[in-house]
């Protein structure tokens, strides 16, 4: 069966190539070369080096874990309580020397990231613990700064536009160029490897988590820009990793709380989400991520991807042609829970392909799991030495045998400096999308509409700095000219506070309202716009994550989409508002009619220009 997202996606790609500049005068970029491998004789020195290991330090090894704490060795009282809790130790020092891990991951919820000082000192003492192990292996440092709507780490380090804005945006040199700042300040903080870019095709208007994550819904568009940031990250000296294989872009279940299917054919999954990853191991990418999502055409059994022998071995290994790290999503998360127990998921991954295991709820049960698989035969010797060396040998490639530190000087020279941030305004400019204008009312004029209300949605910005996007607005709009009142309404703004905001605009000249996912007609935020349409006041509506929202709001003047609520997107998408930048984004994705899901509303490659 043929779903809505694949019908509409096949009958849009010609177009959309075309008006996103996929053609001859913007050709995809040539390649990063592929990882050539190591010489013999370091290839030599690392299976020495598993060789001296004892089973649970290969199994150790195979793992990447999270820890509480902004310290390795002295973190705050309440998160040595969390790791005790969770994990049974009291800080990053202990994991390592307990269970001898080969990954760690930073998270802002785990107080891993207060600020790049502090990260770097954070990366310096989980080294230095490793360094102190029988046998000393650098420990590969990972984090989710996707930018957009997921980013681990926030300012004073520079905060990028994310992969719809940069889809919209439609310049490979632009995302190659935020790649390339992202892992240069990432390696000044001993981060070696990011889990980005996201190489989803986003076909799935319902899809919950992954919508403006994805670069857009058009399969060579999107190899295109993960083919360009794989370049950026790994010519930082990043290792890059391409998420979710097989494919996470047309579901609409969260695999965080279940488990998801994809019902595409394989021929649907050959055409819609095999490209960008084809593209990202043709770019030499140094990992792959699994998506804990079920595909019945790549494999009937019923076993999420992550631990489908099918997928990762008979697929992205030998179909694909693809011999890098391979690890799994968050062991933690629900979709890969359902089926299996906690014991035996770790080592259903490990037979299904997968060389590192991220984040498992209990480490001590999948560690104790994977050393009695070892010991038992049910995993091999050869197969796990295997997993190791390619692990080993993506840590030689980054550096970390030969410097796995940096330093507050590093730190400084590199970390959220000025060209980083102009870079990062100057992109931004490139990606604010322009959907609708009626009778030319954008830009607006300080003359005739000088006095502004700024209402709408204010969610918490996603790396913990900067916001309130209404006050970010605001701001920049009276850098502009214009008097700017801000009045935050929220995602589900009470019938009160719409009666607030309707008297508001009734004293001022025209709106902007950030709205934020509305995706039923019954939604308060519906109601607002509604409501301030009805004083006759011209409002400008501007979606903040997914661009959908128009697809329910009537009587608008003018509505644009940011594809994020960051300060960059924001600060770029004001200054589209009041005409000092023109609109040059081009939808990504297709807006489906709400009335008509089988008719586009706009079409992938529609932006309106003044």
């Amino acid at each position: 069966m043929h779903s809505r997202r694949t019908v509409l996606t096949t009958a849009a790609a010609a177009a959309a190539a075309a008006a996103l500049g996929v053609g001859e005068a913007h050709a995809v970029p040539s390649p990063v070369p592929s990882p050539t491998s190591p010489p013999p004789a370091t290839v030599e020195r690392l299976r020495r080096l598993i060789a001296r290991m004892s089973p649970e330090e290969k199994a150790g090894q195979l793992f990447v874990m999270r820890v509480y704490g902004h310290s390795a060795t002295d973190p705050d009282p309440a998160d040595v309580a969390a790791n005790r809790e969770e994990i049974g130790v009291a800080n990053a020092a202990e994991l390592i020397a307990e269970y001898h891990v080969g990954g760690i991951i930073y998270f802002g919820w785990a107080h891993n990231t207060r600020d790049p000082h502090q990260i770097a000192a954070l990366s310096n003492g989980i080294q230095e613990a490793a360094a102190r192990l029988r046998v000393p292996v650098p420990v590969l440092i990972s984090t989710d700064q996707e930018h957009g709507i997921v980013a681990r780490i926030g300012a004073p380090a520079t905060l990028l536009p994310g992969a719809m804005a940069l889809g919209a945006g439609g310049s490979a040199e632009d995302a190659r160029t935020a790649g390339r700042i992202s892992g240069r300040e990432l390696f000044a903080m001993g981060v070696r490897q990011d889990y980005a870019p996201d190489a989803d095709v986003n076909v799935n208007p319902a899809n919950p988590v992954i919508g403006v994550r994805s670069f857009g819904a058009d399969p060579q568009a999107v190899a295109r820009m993960v083919a360009a940031q794989v370049g950026g990250y790994q010519s930082a000296g990043v290792a890059a990793c391409a998420k979710h294989f097989p494919g996470h872009g047309d579901t609409d279940t969260d695999s965080h709380v279940g488990l998801p299917y994809i019902h595409h054919s394989a021929e649907e999954w050959e055409r819609l989400d095999a490209p960008p990853f084809k593209a990202a191991i043709a770019a030499g990418i140094d990992s792959v991520m699994t998506a804990h999502i079920v595909v019945p055409a790549l494999d009937p059994s019923g076993d999420p991807a992550t631990l489908s022998r099918p997928i990762v071995t008979g697929i992205l290994r030998r179909r694909l042609g693809y011999d890098g790290v391979v690890v799994t999503d968050s062991l933690g998360m629900e979709g890969v829970r359902v089926k299996y127990g906690d014991d035996r998921v770790p080592v259903l991954a490990l037979k299904a392909g997968v060389d590192q295991l991220l984040n498992p709820p209990d480490l001590s049960v999948a560690h104790a799991a994977v050393v009695r698989a070892l010991r038992d035969g049910e995993l091999s010797e050869q197969e796990i030495d295997a997993k190791l060396l390619r692990i080993l040998t993506l840590k030689e490639r980054r550096g970390l045998f030969a410097d796995p530190y940096t330093s507050r000087e590093q730190v400084d020279r590199v970390v959220g400096v000025r060209a980083h941030r102009a870079a990062a305004d100057r992109i931004a400019d490139r990606t604010t999308t322009l959907l609708l204008n009626r009778d030319g009312v954008l830009p607006l004029s300080r003359r005739r509409t000088g006095r502004l209300l700024v209402a709408g949605a204010d969610p918490a910005a996603p790396s913990g700095t900067g916001g309130p996007p209404t006050a970010v607005l605001a701001e920049e709009l009276r850098r502009s000219g214009f008097t700017a009142t801000v009045l935050p309404t929220g995602t589900a703004p009470s019938r009160e506070l719409i009666a607030r905001a309707r008297a508001a605009l009734a004293q001022r000249d025209a709106a902007v309202v950030a709205t934020y996912d509305i995706t039923s007609a019954s939604s308060a935020q519906r109601t607002l716009v509604e409501e301030l349409v009805a004083t006759g006041k011209p409002v400008v509506q501007l979606a903040v994550r997914n661009p959908y929202d128009i697809a329910l709001l009537d009587g608008v003047a003018a509505a644009l989409a940011s594809y994020s609520w960051t300060d960059v997107e924001l600060r770029a998408a004001a200054r589209v508002i009041a005409g000092r930048r023109d609109p040059v984004g081009r939808l990504p994705v297709a807006i489906m009619r709400a009335d008509a899901p089988q008719t586009a509303l706009f079409q992938i490659g529609h932006g309106l220009r003044y």
